[in-house]
């Protein structure tokens, strides 16, 4: 059941806002936690069972880190300062264990179903090189919706509580909702227990104000999706899987298209998921904030999948970056090396650990892992030409502002995002190493004209797309230059907001990528 789709706008959703509507509200939580598992279980089936395996390993985790602060609370009474330091350092390994082993449950969980079959295929090239005969079997498991997010939501939730930053809840009704929460399940955002926790539990009266704004939003998305990116994907679709036959500059559109693509789809289902969470007063992460109005690739990232980001920060970079090791290392290469590249050095190996990660993440395969370290390779190259540059502004008495600087820069983010993205769509990276050299050797931008139109969209689709996308740069602009579009429209009278909420509806029914021609698209990170 899609988020676009009639079963879950009309009937679903629908359904579940009247009854959570209706009910008292000390039983709202409830209504949410059986319409997450519903439809979970409609899209996953018996799969449910790593989400009850995942919420179970974490909410008794959390109850026995608790048990054991609170334990030792008792047995410091008396002690002697040493027998205090003692009882610490016991402590602290017992609650380490408790995390360690949490988090191989659930994360052994995740890389067997995900990434098994990627492990044993290099184990079996490794071994056919080696001439041995042992070959491990790649199996294909199907992939439980939202696993790779869920995950992270419940890793995150333990090592709070590790961290002590805040207690464990002792409601597995309440921890179960967390994890399932349906508008988030499926693509994010990756959510925090002590900000999603108490709004998903305390139960919320009915808000015209609410209603009015997860309309609003769940179909701003819906335009995104439907009009913008699966309209798109007709074009990307037809260029990507027969790449041999087209020339640079159709390559370079198609990457241009796909990136226009999956930033209207993610915006989009964001869009949907918040303003369906809104109909229920539940305020979700905000998890993208228009990437492409910025001038560097790290600051484009970090406004793409900003709760991935932050997890990745707080529960991978942080601790790799002031761990024991990496302090040493960087006194030790900030003695010999000067501040800048002492600094660099640890910083560097956190930021490569961060961005193995966020490869994999996306997906089980050496391509996602490039994909990681294109990203990481094309930041530290800015990050150690950084004085270079500023010398070179410095020597030429040059300002590092102005708009035409500015606009360059936005203008090679976005290539370099575009090449990034290429990568994403390409079916292996050696397909992407000869997308990219006919860029440059077969770029015939003499024929552009005479193939654009024969690659799955006509004149027609070029027109709603360039539309559409004009659209919806214009209100990202406004949202940028601070204008709050859904509180100024809320503010006009009663025939101008409901005309403007039918037109964007008129223009999803009538321009909407869907019906005859047009085979439904899946969300892309939802496959993750």
């Amino acid at each position: 059941m899609s988020y676009t789709s009639y079963s879950y706008l009309l009937i679903f959703l629908g359904t579940v806002f009247i009854f959570y509507t209706v009910v008292p509200k000390k039983f709202k939580w409830a209504v949410l936690l059986t319409a997450s598992y519903v439809f979970y279980a409609l899209n996953s089936g018996k799969l449910t069972v790593f989400l009850l395996l995942a919420t179970a390993a974490v909410y008794f985790a959390g109850i026995l880190l608790d048990c054991i602060a609170y334990t030792s609370a008792l047995a410091k009474k008396g002690l002697e300062r040493e027998e205090k330091k003692k009882l610490k350092t016991l402590i602290n390994y017992q609650k380490k264990a408790v995390v360690v082993l949490t988090l191989g449950f659930i994360f052994g969980i995740l890389l067997t179903i995900k990434y098994s079959g990627f492990f044993a295929g290099i184990f079996n090239r490794a071994s056919e090189f080696a001439g041995l005969n042992f070959v491990l079997p790649e199996f294909k498991f199907l992939m439980p919706l939202g696993i790779s997010y869920y995950t992270l939501q419940a890793a995150g939730y333990v090592i709070d509580i590790y961290r002590g930053k805040y207690r464990a809840s002792h409601n597995f009704g309440k921890v179960a909702l967390f994890l399932s929460f349906f508008p988030q399940i499926t693509e994010g955002p990756i959510g925090r227990f002590d900000d999603l926790a108490d709004p998903l539990y305390e139960g919320h009266g009915f808000s015209y104000d609410n209603l009015t704004k997860g309309l609003q939003l769940t179909a701003w998305g819906l335009f995104k999706k439907m009009v913008i990116a699966d309209r798109v994907n007709l074009f990307v679709s037809e260029v990507f899987g027969n790449h041999g036959g087209y020339s640079g500059s159709i390559l370079l559109a198609a990457g241009a298209l796909y990136t226009l693509q999956i930033y209207a789809e993610f915006s989009g289902c964001m869009d949907i998921v918040t303003g369906s969470a809104q109909l229920f007063g539940v305020p979700l992460a905000k998890n993208f904030e228009r990437p492409f109005f910025f001038f560097f690739l790290s600051e484009n990232w970090r406004r793409w999948h900003i709760t991935l980001g932050a997890w990745l920060r707080d529960y991978v970079f942080y601790p790799v970056s002031l761990s024991p090791t990496c302090i040493r290392t960087g006194k030790f290469a900030r003695a010999r090396l000067g501040e800048h590249f002492g600094s660099f050095l640890p910083t560097a190996f956190a930021l490569l650990i961060t961005w193995i990660g966020i490869g994999f993440w996306h997906g089980a395969g050496i391509k996602y892992l490039i994909y990681g370290l294109y990203y990481y390779a094309l930041m530290m190259l800015g990050m150690l030409l950084e004085p270079l540059i500023a010398r070179g502004f410095s020597a030429l008495s040059l300002r590092r502002e102005g708009r035409l600087l500015n606009a360059l820069r936005i203008l090679r983010t976005s290539a370099l995002v575009i090449g990034g993205m290429m990568l994403f769509r390409a079916d292996s990276v050696s397909v992407w190493l000869e997308m990219l050299k006919r860029l440059f050797v077969s770029f015939d931008a003499g024929g552009f004209a005479g193939t654009v139109l024969k690659c799955g969209m006509d004149r027609q689709d070029f027109f709603i797309v360039l539309l559409g996308a004009s659209a919806m740069f214009i209100v990202s602009l406004l949202q940028e230059k601070g204008i709050k579009i859904r509180e100024s429209v809320a503010k006009q009278r009663l025939a101008v907001r409901w005309a403007a909420y039918a037109g964007l509806i008129m223009a999803i029914v009538v321009f909407g990528a869907y019906g005859t021609g047009y085979d439904a698209v899946d969300f892309i990170y939802g496959q993750f």
